[in-house]
């Protein structure tokens, strides 16, 4: 790699935290223009990327576009529902961005401009780059669920972007009595956080059960056919809750067609079922400005490359973390989490780093870790691996792994003290 150790580059971009800091090559010592890097969105991917940028290559200029000022994260979030957690600990503003030398910029991105490499802003100021990553996270497809809009879901809550939502459902879960449903009906896949249903069922429950309301029911009608971790949440729940949660998967009419806000009624295609509580979580898809850039494909997710994570559709624009598709679906497609939104992160700046300094691009891996939490001292995680060969995403069966079905109490207690430190490792990963 010219004048740079290629193995001292692998290492920086792939490290959390790492004292492993790229250098800037002689290729682009003698310029006198900075290069312009502009990152849309400051969630777990747009943050690290904006991080990883600066700390590999300084001399590039920085810009995070983010309206708001606070960040709330969404892993974890459902321990908010249960009480377990607050929402302001899952909360980070971007001092730590700022102090690295990113500038931080409070506005929407109103239109990205692909050929001349131009983002316009709310009040029509304009950035200028030579590489834009794209990181908006996901839109609700208001209407799939007949009868559910947006105006709807200020009184039936998704609670599935981390904020007023989060504390709506819990609201009305703490408002329920004894012996009372609460629905939850998950998205068809793919969709953000692909165990986060499930694991909200066991954080209801565990509420219920012990404020004395252990009669009550959590019935989950799901459109799809499985779900993550599912050997580890049904035992979960028939160890912790037994009786009180129901998942109908979608092959026996789990899936929900039609909502009737005033009566809490879901109805499937042959069934109705009435909830005092109804979580309708709508199905997923890029957001809004990923879309209207035309990154998004017929199913409304951005392809990429897999060796680099640059747009299939539009040179130098790279989109990382839930707003894109990657690998083959179902089976093998990423998972859309925090993890694998940094790792994304990485990746791409990575690559951006060596095209700016005209370096070859840096072999990718792709890691993911999830952990859930089916009581605050019983959890579990996954760990996915990917790598590229052919340009084509390649999951690694043998390098990832699930926790085990079979263990005892007290690895399930140790997975749930991992998983704060998880969430504590990964917020400073990617906004410190």
């Amino acid at each position: 790699m010219n004048s740079v150790n290629r193995r001292v580059f692998l290492q920086s971009l792939a490290a959390a935290g790492s004292a492993s800091i790229l250098t800037v090559p002689a290729a682009r010592a003698t310029t006198t223009a900075k290069a312009r890097v502009v990152v849309v969105g400051g969630g777990f991917g747009g943050a690290a990327a904006a991080k990883y940028i600066k700390v590999m290559d300084p001399a590039i200029d920085v810009t995070l576009v983010e309206p708001n000022a606070t960040y709330t994260a969404c892993p974890l979030s459902n321990e908010v529902i249960s009480g377990h957690r607050t929402l302001e600990s899952l909360q980070t503003r971007y001092g730590g961005l700022t102090a690295r030398g990113i500038n931080i910029v409070q506005r929407w991105v109103t239109a990205v401009d692909p050929v001349k490499k131009v983002v316009t802003l709310t009040g029509g100021a304009t950035l200028s780059y030579d590489a834009l990553i794209m990181a908006p996270g996901v839109d609700f497809t208001w209407g799939a669920v007949e009868g559910y809009t947006q105006a709807v879901s200020e009184e039936i809550p998704h609670a599935y972007k981390a904020g007023p939502q989060t504390l709506l459902l819990k609201d009305q879960v703490m408002a329920m009595k004894d012996g009372e449903v609460c629905i939850i009906a998950p998205p068809p896949k793919p969709f953000r956080c692909p165990p986060g249903p499930y694991e909200r069922a066991a954080q209801i429950a565990h509420y219920l059960k012990h404020h004395g309301k252990g009669k009550s029911k959590i019935l989950i009608l799901d459109p799809n056919d499985s779900f993550s971790k599912q050997a580890l949440f049904t035992q979960a729940w028939k160890a912790l809750y037994p009786g009180m949660i129901e998942w109908v998967p979608g092959k026996d009419d789990g899936k929900v067609v039609k909502i009737d806000p005033k009566t809490r009624t879901c109805y499937t295609t042959f069934g109705e079922h009435k909830g005092r509580v109804v979580n309708i979580i709508p199905a997923h898809k890029a957001g809004k400005i990923a879309r209207d850039a035309g990154l998004a494909n017929a199913q409304g997710w951005c392809e990429v490359k897999p060796m680099s994570m640059e747009s299939t559709v539009h040179a130098d624009i790279y989109p990382v973390g839930d707003c894109c598709i990657a690998g083959e679906l179902p089976v093998y497609d990423m998972p859309k989490s925090a993890h694998m939104a940094v790792t994304q992160a990485k990746v791409a700046a990575g690559a951006i780093i060596a095209k700016l300094n005209g370096l070859p691009n840096p072999e990718p891996f792709y890691v993911n870790t999830c952990y859930s939490l089916a009581a605050p001292d019983y959890g579990f995680s996954v760990v996915h691996v990917y790598k590229v060969e052919d340009n084509k995403f390649i999951y690694v069966k043998t390098a990832g792994g699930v926790s085990p079905v079979q263990a005892p109490p007290i690895t399930r207690r140790l997975e749930a003290e991992y998983a704060n430190g998880w969430f504590n490792n990964i917020m400073a990963d990617a906004f410190v």
